[in-house]
């Protein structure tokens, strides 16, 4: 077996459970991998070392390569990259584990190549000014958006950025998309569940000459004038998860949805 190891804080080369899970798998061809250049034919797993930011990094060179990855928990949260060190050699040595395909987004505009984002695209103001968003939904226009920004989020990324602006939680199979306001000053808008298949158009509205761009954990500065095309890519991330480690046990154990003291078993 041929394993990547994506590792880009070098100090948890360092760390115990680290050292354990590679002597696990002492038998496996290993070699780290930091960049879609750096993989090598014939691999089998990529293995993301960190928390969730680690993962979202890891995963645009997984998805492209259609490489199946693993998110090894050394972070915090651990939503994303939910497989604790210690049980992630036995599963791959062993066969148990289950490969989910996940949508992945696509960001295009004029002469640039394509952008690539798991959890969410998300257009947000590059000064103090309010900015407007007009979006067309397959080339139908919506009314305009008067926020802090917006934001599109695939169902992996309903429980991302978009959850924290009012989104709804959807299931990761569910194929759609959600828009969603950050901050908006209409109060009559809410986040909209759109198919999959949809094509968003995004122009922009601002005093400020820049607004910034971000493609999960990554962001940059763009001209207000930009127009961006958003919709699923045609391929997906292949996500490696341990069978007893589900979308629904993770949020009640890591998000605590529904906790109440009234579900308190006696």
């Amino acid at each position: 077996m041929k394993i990547a190891i994506y590792i880009p804080k070098t100090h948890l080369r360092n760390d115990l459970r680290y050292k354990g899970m590679i002597r696990e798998l002492a038998g496996c061809e290993l070699y780290e991998a930091l960049s879609a250049q750096d993989l090598q034919a014939g691999t089998d797993f990529i293995l993301s070392i960190g928390g969730d930011g680690t993962y979202l990094s890891a995963a645009e060179i997984a998805a492209r390569s259609s490489v199946p990855l693993l998110g090894v928990n050394f972070g915090r949260l651990g939503f994303l990259s939910d497989c604790p060190p210690e049980k992630a050699a036995s599963a791959l040595l062993t066969g148990r584990y289950l490969v989910e395909d996940c949508e992945v987004l696509q960001s295009v505009m004029d002469g640039e190549e394509p952008q690539y984002a798991l959890n969410e695209i998300a257009v947000t103001r590059g000064g103090a000014a309010m900015l407007g968003v007009d979006v067309t939904l397959n080339g139908e226009p919506l009314p305009t958006y008067w926020a802090d920004g917006l934001l599109v989020a695939t169902s992996s990324g309903s429980t991302a950025y978009s959850l924290s602006v009012g989104g709804p939680i959807c299931t990761p199979d569910s194929q759609v998309l959600i828009v969603a306001p950050v901050a908006p000053h209409n109060l009559n808008v809410r986040p909209l569940i759109v198919p999959s298949t949809a094509r968003i158009g995004i122009s922009l509205r601002s005093r400020n000459k820049s607004v910034m761009l971000s493609y999960d954990n990554r962001t940059r500065l763009v001209s207000r004038d930009t127009r961006i095309a958003i919709s699923v890519a045609q391929f997906s991330l292949k996500r490696v998860r341990l069978p007893e480690i589900n979308f629904i046990s993770a949020l009640r154990s890591k998000l605590f949805w529904g906790e109440d003291v009234r579900n308190e078993s006696i």
